[in-house]
């Protein structure tokens, strides 16, 4: 069943692609090939192989690049992720048309964290809160509009847990896209009023993110979806791409080397697999050194797939249904989740998860050591690397990154119980009387 439902996703994108491939310019992108057969097809809104029904991903002609002009290149270009321009599916011009222009966030040396969990080898925080709508899903969506761009769509849409939503909203309000986007009907109330202030319509679904990337898929193969480009269907590929750039920057951000340790997020998983992949890309162009890394995932118990499946040694993800206050990271059956378990065994990583209350406790010792207020998604990498540490997997002597992907004023409501140290009257005496003094 899995096999025809992907069959048809794939037929129904494929009739599209014939009419928008012919003059598409996305730079070094020379392709899409499929993750599982290798099958190459011509750039388009295509993201399921006709021959095998696999993932289609981006492959690229880096061979007239030199390493040294390259860097140069690189190091001269904006602070936001067209400064790696070279190396993403967008057009050469990319940085003078309307964007967001995310990227180029903040890699915090989070000594203070470091100390409270025994880290001696280096301790960085990726802080993406900082891009425009306060997520890395910015970077996503700035690709993916590119593509929208140039494959002649009007509509911007896509399913999403929050913050997805709310980085289509603002980046189709800048590029003068419309936007329609769908989200589960009960998400939190600071994302839905993030995701609706741009003006494009937001429709909550019933049901949970997994409902409503289905719908949107059926949505794909009807005539009402015509000319619509879904960032996270028939874009995805070159979506996907834009979490490379968290991948650049903190090699570039380090003095262009490798870290030893990432602890990255799963929701789909794809985020986890493009960071490798980028990874991978700066190795073979020469532009940082060829060493080992190890990539660990988290996720949150209530909703932890891949945590499972990598704990019991399978390579089969079984969907969940999530339940956990984590819901930027609550999708039950993550896209990308077998290729993450390829990659944390290949690399001699990890996936782990922690439950909500250990997300609400990292949440408030990365802002008591850091100054940093991450969403629940940050309170999840946090918690993971320090169980990760105290189980004795995550090696503290080594250079670590841990990624904080959102702004915590999105999900307030995880730390609702945190508030006012005291209430006192206006004078010393009852300062005192309060301890304070």
């Amino acid at each position: 069943m899995r096999k025809m439902r992907r069959k048809g996703l794939a037929s129904m994108a494929a009739q599209t692609v014939a009419s928008t491939t012919n003059s598409v310019d996305l730079g070094p992108a020379a392709a899409l090939s499929c993750r599982e057969c290798g099958h190459r097809v011509p750039l388009g809104p295509v993201f399921a192989c006709e021959e095998c029904f696999g993932p289609l991903e981006i492959a690229y002609d880096f061979s007239a690049y030199d390493t040294e002009e390259l860097r140069k290149q690189i190091e001269a270009g904006p602070a936001n992720i067209w400064r790696y321009a070279p190396l993403l599916p967008v057009p050469a011009d990319v940085a003078d048309k309307p964007n967001i222009n995310p990227g180029w966030t903040q890699l915090v040396k989070a000594d203070n964290l470091a100390r409270e969990l025994g880290v001696t080898g280096g301790l960085y925080i990726k802080d993406d809160s900082g891009n425009p709508t306060h997520s890395f899903k910015d970077r996503v969506v700035a690709q993916a509009i590119e593509a929208a761009r140039a494959f002649g769509f009007t509509t911007l849409s896509c399913s999403s847990t929050g913050n997805l939503a709310g980085a289509v909203g603002a980046a189709a309000a800048r590029a003068g896209f419309r936007s329609c986007v769908f989200i589960p009907h009960d998400l939190e109330q600071g994302k839905v009023v993030m995701a609706a202030i741009y003006g494009g319509e937001l429709v909550g679904i019933e049901g949970n993110y997994d409902d409503v990337n289905r719908f949107c898929s059926e949505l794909i193969g009807d005539p009402a979806g015509e000319g619509w480009g879904f960032v996270n269907v028939n874009l995805r590929p070159y979506y996907a791409e834009g979490s490379k750039t968290l991948a650049y920057e903190i090699c570039e951000q380090l003095g262009w080397r490798l870290p030893d340790q990432l602890v990255v997020p799963i929701a789909s998983g794809s985020q986890l697999t493009k960071i490798d992949k980028g990874l991978q890309e700066l190795i073979k162009l020469g532009l940082v050194e060829d060493k080992p890394y190890k990539i660990f995932g988290a996720q949150a118990e209530g909703c932890s797939p891949v945590s499972v499946a990598y704990k019991a040694g399978h390579d089969v993800v079984r969907p969940q249904k999530p339940d956990t206050i984590a819901k930027s990271l609550a999708i039950g059956n993550p896209a990308d989740g077998p290729y993450v378990l390829d990659i944390a065994r290949r690399t001699g990583g990890a996936v782990e998860d922690v439950n909500d209350e250990q997300i609400v406790d990292a949440i408030k010792l990365l802002a008591r050591t850091e100054g940093i207020f991450a969403e629940t998604a940050g309170g999840v990498t946090v918690g993971v690397t320090r169980k990760l540490i105290e189980n004795g997997v995550l090696d503290p002597t080594k250079t670590t990154v841990v990624l904080n992907t959102g702004d915590g004023l999105k999900t307030l409501d995880a730390v609702a119980g945190t508030g006012l140290t005291a209430t006192i009257r206006p004078n010393l005496d009852s300062f005192r009387e309060a301890g304070l003094a």
